[in-house]
């Protein structure tokens, strides 16, 4: 079915192509049919809509692109100040759980489910390794790219679900004509992290059409961890040193008598020695077994083309394939942490005299782990577009978009074999025997008869898919006073599915991976839609202009019933250079199918313990009282930086439900020419929220509670093992039980001027996050992200910017771009310790540019120009900060050659 839709959207456009070649040479081209869609604005359906009527919009043109040096496109809406949170990029080192690999967009830092991503209006599929929440930004080619269009505001009625935060719509260049090939080249100071991309774009135009090809293939290479981070920091006895992982390559038992010992891991030493454990001595440092950045290669093919059908009638045509081979560096697995390892007193292997249970043993013997994925994406859109009358238009069209992916682990271990090496009535010691027996305390005693037997390959399979119809309609029904009123309409019917099919032993439990289960799912929505534009007032006194703008959307959800959104309006321009705009709408979104359908899932996350080294405490710290009333061991130091967590799916939950209002003005003084200032106050409310809170805020909450009274402290949460004090469960799965509120202000300056001959622009966004506060179940306390920085999360500081200095002469241009995140303090670390709180951050990137004559041009950037260090936080991510907010890399250069004839 797949290629029978690829092989009817490639005929088409083979049929424009021929149409547009045959009439090349008759006319220069029609400019009717090629802007039917010209003046339609994110924010409105409705064609001329002013953009200071449709909500806060910021643009990001084709030449900033270009200018900025960005290699893909969630580096750009990354760069925000409106973003905020976590969303996966190259510099996380396992990038992100919502398919690895994945790169996505944040807006308000609300969640990227809460974004909604369009190109050219219209939705894209999914995209990661099956059954994800989000668009993966991996997919679109940056050369295709005309401009980028933010709507920062709640568009549920104009747009549908997932427009809670706002919408990103991806418009991509039309009408282009000629060839254009981009070669660039970057890496960082450091000799490492090299980005290398080619593109290449033909089109032409005719008499009745156009067309336009394009491919595109960029590779992005790794960054070691150890070269950025050494070693995992943490704070013990307040002070700041390497901790490491307590899985360690000699193996870290815990004997019947209750004492945690450790056996050998020095190279050529009695495998059979064993010692107390001390995780100062034991454990290994995981860093050096990490890429602070993870390889990618990514490859696109897209046309895009139309043709006049009549004159009044525009056939147009969307086909985009996209593959992307990424792998992320992993540490070697670990036994005796999905599954316990009992060895008995008597066994061959155990020295101890004791019966033992191995709690950890790191199998360095067969070397790191490797995760990959294959991710292969289709989309395709055909559709026609018209007008008739004199100011009405029209659209329909069928939307395909699919997602494959293979994707997996290498150097895994199968469990039920590890049983049957140590079972002495199924093993045999001799070379080459079929089950060979194992010697799994020490490191080295594992031979490579025992690693050949018990490791593998996990082969997942995975997608996403969609697809629907959109027809709507725009024009002007009848002249009031003030004007012409305005109206659009439209119906859209999708349907969506994801899956994703686990390796099989995985999803026995059988391996020492992330247990998962089969995710298979779909939904149908069908959904109706009207806006009106009404002018009230025109040249009058105070009112150059008023209008109101109205819009509600109907929706009908197969697995969750009907519901309704609106949207209201007001646009005042008091004088040509003052203008106001407020909206206040209703927005939602309904879960994804890997939120309904995920099952349940278990992985290691990063998770600070709040017990570790409590007995330091003072004794009236509340948390002393706690974790010592509970029973955690005196002297107890948290073994390692993860935690077993519980995650996944829930087939109860709802759709959420949002209120935002945003108001704002602009201003464009005349006594300042070129001057344009904006300002916009925004605020979401969010019910029914569909939320895991992560395991480090669950844990902090619990032990700072007086007697542990905080509801996070049942045993639904989290269970410690009563002889060690480890966490031995913690859950995080998503339940219906939240409230959100965000809010703050968002300042934009755009100031364009001449000096000493040159053409220059001043463009300066700052946001300021006001609150971001969230209610984790009804009648819980209240958790504050704005000012913090939350680990799995990430960062919320209070204020962001972001200004750029551009300036032009002849064929030289350049600019100066300076981003600034301002403090945060860390919402799970004690204040007065070391990486309590993380500075403010300046970046500064540099990019200039010089045209060769009319056809070729060479560009040179530098990012972070100053080599700024990215702070040390304790709930780190990766590399002992968030990088989900700050840079890892440093320094780093790129140069691009542009040819075009």
């Amino acid at each position: 079915m797949v290629l029978n839709k690829k092989a009817i959207v490639i005929a088409i456009h083979a049929l424009l192509y021929a149409g547009v070649a045959s009439a090349q040479d008759t006319a220069s081209g029609s400019a009717d049919a090629a802007t039917l869609d010209a003046v339609t604005v994110t924010g409105s359906h409705i064609k001329g809509a002013q953009v200071s009527g449709v909500g806060p919009v910021s643009v990001i043109s084709a030449e900033e692109i270009k200018a900025s040096g960005a290699a893909s496109v969630e580096v750009l809406l990354q760069r925000m100040p409106a973003s905020a949170g976590f969303a996966g990029n190259q510099t996380n080192s396992y990038w992100t759980s919502d398919g690895w690999g994945t790169a996505q967009v944040n807006l308000r830092g609300i969640g990227v489910t809460r974004t909604l991503v369009l190109m050219n209006g219209r939705r894209i599929v999914n995209g990661g390794t099956g059954a994800n929440n989000a668009v993966d930004l991996n997919m679109i080619p940056i050369s295709m790219i005309e401009r980028i269009e933010v709507l920062k505001d709640g568009a549920s009625a104009l747009y549908g679900a997932d427009a809670v935060a706002g919408v990103v719509n991806i418009i991509t260049k039309k009408g282009f004509e000629g060839s254009e090939l981009g070669l660039k080249y970057g890496e960082t100071s450091r000799g490492d992290g090299e980005d290398m991309s080619a593109d290449f774009t033909y089109g032409t135009r005719g008499e009745r059409g156009s067309m336009m090809f394009g491919v595109s293939w960029s590779e992005g290479g790794d960054v070691p961890m150890a070269s950025r981070a050494p070693c995992g920091m943490g704070v013990v006895n307040g002070e700041l040193i390497c901790t490491g992982s307590s899985s360690t390559p000699g193996g870290r038992a815990l004997l019947a008598d209750g004492t945690m010992v450790n056996f050998n891991q020095v190279p050529g030493r009695d495998g059979d020695f064993y010692e107390p454990y001390s995780s100062r001595v034991h454990n290994v440092n995981v860093n050096t077994a990490l890429n602070a950045v993870n390889p990618i290669k990514r490859y696109s093919v897209s046309t895009l083309g139309n043709y006049d059908v009549t004159d009044n009638v525009d056939l147009f045509t969307e086909f985009l394939y996209s593959n992307r081979k990424s792998n992320q560096l992993a540490t070697p697995g670990s036994l005796g942490q999905f599954r316990p390892m009992v060895i008995a007193a008597d066994h061959p292997t155990n020295p101890t005299g004791q019966r033992l249970t191995l709690v950890r043993r790191r199998l360095d013997e067969g070397g790191p782990r490797i995760a990959y994925q294959d991710v292969d994406t289709v989309r395709g859109v055909v559709g026609l577009q018209g007008a008739f009358a004199d100011y009405w238009s029209w659209s329909a069209a069928v939307n395909y978009g699919r997602s494959t992916a293979l994707s997996g682990f290498s150097n895994v271990a199968n469990l039920d074999r590890v049983d049957a090496t140590l079972d002495t009535s199924r093993c045999s010691p001799v070379q080459g025997a079929a089950i060979p027996c194992a010697d799994y305390l020490g490191y080295g005693d594992v031979t490579q008869d025992v690693v050949d037997y018990i490791l593998f390959s996990t082969r997942d399979a995975g997608g996403n898919r969609m697809l629907s119809f959109v027809a709507d309609v725009s024009g002007q029904l009848f002249d009031l006073p003030a004007g012409p009123m305005g109206f659009a309409s439209g119906i859209e019917v999708r349907k969506e599915n994801g899956w994703s099919y686990p390796d099989s032993l995985t999803v026995l439990g059988v391996s020492n991976s992330n247990r998962a289960q089969n995710i298979r799912g779909e939904y149908q929505a069908k959904e109706a839609f009207a806006e009106l534009s009404v002018p009230i007032l025109s040249d009058a006194a105070f009112a150059e202009s008023l209008a109101f703008n109205v819009a509600a959307r109907y929706s009908d959800y197969d697995l969750f019933g009907s519901d309704t959104n609106y949207k209201a309006g007001l646009d005042w321009t008091v004088v040509p250079s003052l203008k106001f705009r407020a909206t206040k709408s209703t927005a939602f979104r309904i879960p994804s199918i890997s939120q309904l359908f995920g099952g349940i899932s278990t992985g290691n996350l990063t998770t600070s313990d709040p017990c570790s080294g409590w007995s330091s405490l003072p004794s009236s710290s509340v948390v002393r009282q706690n974790c010592a009333s509970s029973g955690v061991p005196v002297g107890y130091v948290q073994p390692s930086n993860s935690v077993l967590t519980t995650t996944g799916g829930n087939i109860n939950l709802k759709p959420e439900d949002a209120d935002t209002f945003s108001a704002g003005l602009v201003w464009t003084p005349g006594f300042v020419n070129g001057l344009t200032t904006t300002v916009d106050y925004y605020k979401i409310e969010i019910e029914n929220a569909i939320r895991s809170v992560a395991g480090s805020t669950k844990l902090a909450l619990c032990y700072n509670s007086a007697g542990m009274s905080h509801p996070f402290c049942d045993g639904r949460n989290f269970t410690r093992n009563s002889i060690t004090g480890e966490i031995d469960f913690l859950s995080s799965q998503p339940v219906n039980a939240a409230s959100e509120v965000v809010s703050g202000i968002d300042l934009g300056v755009i100031y364009e001027f001449q000096m000493a001959g040159l053409q220059a622009s001043l463009q300066t966004e700052i946001s300021y996050l006001k609150e971001y506060s969230i209610v984790p179940y009804q009648g819980g306390s209240l958790i504050e992200y704005a000012g913090y920085t939350t680990g799995g999360s990430g960062g919320y500081p209070e204020w962001r910017a972001f200004n750029t200095l551009s300036a032009a002469k002849g064929p030289w241009s350049g600019s100066w771009s300076v981003q600034y995140i301002g403090k945060v303090d860390d919402i799970n670390a004690a204040r007065g310790t070391i990486g309590d709180h993380a500075p403010s951050i300046f970046y500064h990137y540099l990019q200039g540019k010089y045209d060769i004559g009319k056809n070729m041009d060479v560009s040179l950037g530098v990012d972070n120009v100053f080599d700024k260090k990215a702070p040390f936080v304790q709930s780190y991510t990766d590399a002992n900060t968030d990088t989900m907010t700050y840079d890892l890399l440093g320094r780093r250069w790129n140069v691009r050659f542009g040819y075009r004839w």
